[in-house]
């Protein structure tokens, strides 16, 4: 076992807390719901990025590559000053929603570079450019383009012009779990020697200015270089900095005077040490040396092209010598250490730029984690709303949320706030390096702080109300799996707890979501934004409702999967068996109303043109198939399990009660085909699809003049980009046309597309479903690929080949080119920025170049799973009850 394997099996010990220092601060902390007491609910105007360097936040604190404790009460993060802007670099500067053409963007380049899953060892990089930072420019001039225009980026803008800009790099390493040290290494790229200044900056989270607040805490200087921080809960840590460099302590409370016109309790307040350093205000830090917050203010002239460093070191005990030759030697082993780690996590044969990708995304999750904080009832209460009555508060209905937890995040720029599907995706990629953690991030939305009393999992902060697709169940199994694989024994009592949890919210979906009772779901968005005809969690404009392909075959996903769980816990508790049948019953119901007996023109299924399409119900009782070809229609497939044989008479009993409800039930038996009949090795499959349906659909999605991109299967088929699906209601046309880049509306905020687009998360489960199928069809059931190529794969290799040109995003190509670069040069070029990968959002349907958030290493860290998978396992692994989840 290697070091940080090691670490890892302690962490769960009181006494080696190894994960309690980690990568926990937000990168934007302003404009988010949970910062927000506007009367109005508009969190970006409320606390804009102006307001963030000079006011207290309320539930977290933000940063740029920094750290904090578990519940982030001590952070520390570097500050940096080019000595020409106009404000000091504390945090990621980015546009709101509605500054930028295609809603919120960040514009800073920074980079994840490397992290071991206890924070071992981290690495960060952040480019800052010599000149003055362009903010003003960059929110003009995105202002002035519209919705089909590009965004403008800070490359745009010239500032890296002839390479003057700062490399700056941070790295982390713990000699200790209350031992860590920082190292900040800045390469002046430029032609001529340049300044930097760098405060590595300590403070405390603001948790005593509230009405229930706590004790304050306190920084003093205790010696040349040296800055203790006491706090009532974490205790004594002291900051050890070169003792000839200047500290500067001010308080984190909120400037008055500069916000709101007001009076200063204090004349040290939160953006003190930035208006001294900047502005040359010396009455703006406290010549006490004391407050909740300090720097230590280091000034660097770094020669052309040469390198400059920054040490300190923050521990909670006493440390001998703390900057001395032991320094470099703890950060030079916890290299070592991850190298080891992540070599032995990369498949055999994985190639050097290969293992950088893989490196890069499951470092880049890591580094995604963030201490959430978000108490509904005390904001509630402090907006004054009665939790009692309704009001038009937003999420008022979920005033027993209570968050106080270590989560990943979407992205913790864009999306600093968990969201329910895509923490489900994060945990699946989270199993290839720490099961505990991944374990947790499931669990924890299921557990008593966040599931609302009906059984709803909270989808995210600016709507908890709102509804994720129910894929909390697949990851369970897929962690179990991976823990099963990896320590040689499952964890039936994580997957107990899960499943009793889930039987809450699969029964509030059922009573939902299925307002008619016939076993055909809705939902609303369902996590695909703007890929509906109308925005589907709003009134529709012609009345009505809408069933949904996606919204059905998600509970058609999910009724496998509790069937899976309800057969294995059946191993420890035989009463579990009732309730795997009570899923094969439901799943029966469900497949039923897809398609039903018959030639039925109500029904999602489409015999004409072999695919499922959403379909429109019409107040007078009309119903219409919405014949737009989009991942609604491939989700149906995702609804696709094999079940491997026990060698016992559970299962025979377990199959002959299923067949008997079918046979008492005949308006439900066509589902039971794929089951009646064993697949290789004798396993039994519920799906949605028979093979004639199969054989269908695969024709569209591996057809590269449809779904099948370069890059994996976009979201909408490219046929609608010359045959866009309109629809007119009252005069107005609804269209739906292939976009591969940003989308043209404003539809759920603008900032992402799901009109043509390749996303991972749905591409990860369409290849699970071809595994599972290939696992039942095996060898012998092969189809074109692509289509019309004449070109025979089995179903293995056509999940391989999907994954392939995923993986294919992120990989330099013969021409020594990536495509989630695009057109930028110097990214492409550049040898200080090619090898630097941004885990993109989403990807150009066609040329593959990253949109959308630009660290979104939560679901798009996916690619690591896949290279991991393909890397690993040859087609006679598949056994899927066993690997693949």
């Amino acid at each position: 076992m290697d070091a940080e394997r090691e670490r890892l099996a302690q962490s769960a010990a009181p006494d080696a807390p190894w994960r309690r220092w980690g990568p926990y601060l937000s990168e934007r902390q302003w404009g988010t719901v949970r910062e927000d007491y506007s009367v109005t609910g508009e969190a970006w105007d409320y606390l804009p990025h102006d307001h963030a360097r000079s006011r207290a936040y309320r539930w977290g604190e933000d940063g740029l590559g920094g750290v904090s404790d578990d519940k982030q009460r001590l952070c520390l993060s570097p500050a940096l000053w080019n000595g020409r802007d106009p404000i000091l670099k504390e945090r990621p500067f980015g546009l709101t929603n509605r500054e930028g053409n295609h809603g919120e963007d960040v514009k800073d380049y920074y980079f994840y570079l490397d992290s071991t899953p206890t924070h071992s060892y981290m690495r960060y990089l952040y480019k800052y450019p010599q000149a003055v930072f362009p903010y003003n420019d960059l929110v003009a001039t995105n202002a002035a383009r519209g919705g089909h225009d590009y965004e403008y980026e800070l490359l745009d803008t010239g500032v890296f012009a002839g390479d003057r800009y700062f490399d700056v790099f941070v790295e982390y390493a713990k000699a200790a779990p209350d031992d860590l040290l920082m190292l900040v290494t800045v390469a002046n790229r430029g032609p001529e020697a340049a300044t930097l200044h760098v405060l590595p900056t300590l403070w405390f989270r603001n948790t005593w200015s509230w009405g229930g607040g706590t004790a304050k805490p306190a920084m003093r200087a205790a010696g040349p270089g040296v800055v203790q921080a006491d706090h009532r809960e974490l205790g004594t840590y002291r900051l050890h900095c070169a003792a000839d460099v200047p500290l500067l302590f001010t308080e984190n409370e909120t400037n008055k005077e500069r916000l709101f016109g007001g009076r200063n309790a204090t004349p040290y307040v939160k953006d003190g040490i930035g208006r001294h350093v900047v502005n040359g205000e010396g009455g703006a830090v406290n010549p006490d040396l004391a407050g909740t917050k300090a720097a230590a203010h280091h000034t660097l002239t770094v020669p052309a092209g040469g390198e400059a460093t920054v040490r300190v070191r923050l521990a909670a005990g006493d440390v001998p010598d703390p900057l001395g030759p032991g320094f470099d030697e703890v950060i030079a082993a916890r290299r070592a250490e991850a190298d080891a780690f992540y070599a032995a996590l990369a498949p055999r044969d994985t190639g050097q730029d290969a293992a950088l990708v893989l490196r890069q995304a499951l470092s880049g999750l890591l580094w995604s984690k963030q201490y959430y904080c978000f108490d509904v009832e005390t904001w509630l209460a402090e907006h004054g709303a009665d939790p009692w009555n309704r009001t038009g508060q937003r999420n008022h209905a979920w005033y027993d949320l209570s968050a106080d937890d270590i989560l990943v995040m979407p992205d913790k720029w864009e999306y600093p706030w968990f969201a329910a599907w895509d923490q489900a995706f994060h945990a699946v990629a989270l199993a290839m390096v720490d099961v505990d953690l991944a374990k947790h991030q499931v669990e924890v939305l299921l557990g008593d702080r966040y599931l609302h009393a009906s059984g709803q999992v909270p989808a995210y902060e600016w709507a908890f109300g709102d509804v994720n697709p129910p894929v909390q169940a697949w990851a369970a199994r897929f962690i179990n799996s991976m823990d099963r694989r990896l320590d040689g024994h499952s964890d039936p009592d994580f997957l107990e707890r899960v499943f009793q949890k889930l039987l809450l919210n699969f029964t509030w979906w059922v009573n939902r979501k299925d307002p008619d009772g016939r076993n055909v779901f809705q939902g609303g968005f369902l996590g695909l934004d703007n890929i509906g005809v109308f925005d589907r969690s709003a009134a529709l404009p012609t009345g009505g409702s809408l069933d949904q392909a996606d919204g059905t075959a998600w509970m058609a996903f999910y009724t496998q999967t509790m069937l899976q769980m309800a057969a294995e816990l059946s191993d420890r508790a035989p009463a579990y068996e009732d309730l795997a049948v009570r899923f094969a019953q439901h799943f029966l119901r469900i497949s039923a109303s897809t398609d039903r007996i018959g030639e039925v023109k109500e029904e999602m299924w489409d015999e004409a043109d072999g695919f499922f399409y959403d379909v429109l119900r019409l107040p007078a009782g009309e119903a219409t198939r919405l014949r737009v070809r989009s991942l609604v229609g491939l989700l149906p497939l995702c609804a696709t399990t094999v079940f491997t044989p026990r060698p016992d008479e559970r299962d025979a009993r377990l199959y002959n009660r299923i067949r008997e409800f079918a046979r008492r039930h005949p308006s439900v038996a066509e589902g039971m085909s794929a089951a009646d009949r064993p697949g290789v090795g004798g396993q039994r499959m519920l799906s949605l699809l028979d093979e004639r349906k199969l054989r269908r659909v695969l024709a569209r999605m591996l057809d590269e003049n449809e779904f099948l991109s370069p890059y994996g299967i976009r979201s909408l088929s490219r046929h609608h980009a010359e045959h866009p699906y309109s629809f007119r209601v009252a005069g107005r046309e609804y269209r739906v046309a292939y976009l591969p880049a940003e989308s043209d509306s404003r539809m759920f905020g603008g900032n992402s597309n799901w009109r043509g687009p390749v996303w991972f998360p749905v591409n990860a489960l369409i290849i699970r479903a071809l595994l599972h199928l290939y696992a039942f069809y095996g060898d012998d059931f092969t189809v074109e690929c692509p289509t019309g190529s004449g070109n025979r794969m089995t179903l293995y290799e056509v999940g391989q080949e999907i994954s392939d040109r995923l993986v294919r995003l992120f990989l330099r190509g013969p021409d020594g080119r990536r495509p989630v670069y695009g057109g930028q040069r110097i990214f492409q070029e550049d040898p200080h920025w090619r090898d630097l990968i941004q885990f993109h959002e989403y990807f150009h349907g066609d040329d593959g170049a990253g949109l959308g958030a630009g660290h979104q290493t939560g679901w798009t860290a996916l690619v690591a799973v896949l290279m991991i998978i393909y890397g690993r396992l040859s087609p006679a692994d598949f056994r899927p009850d066993e690997h693949l989840g």
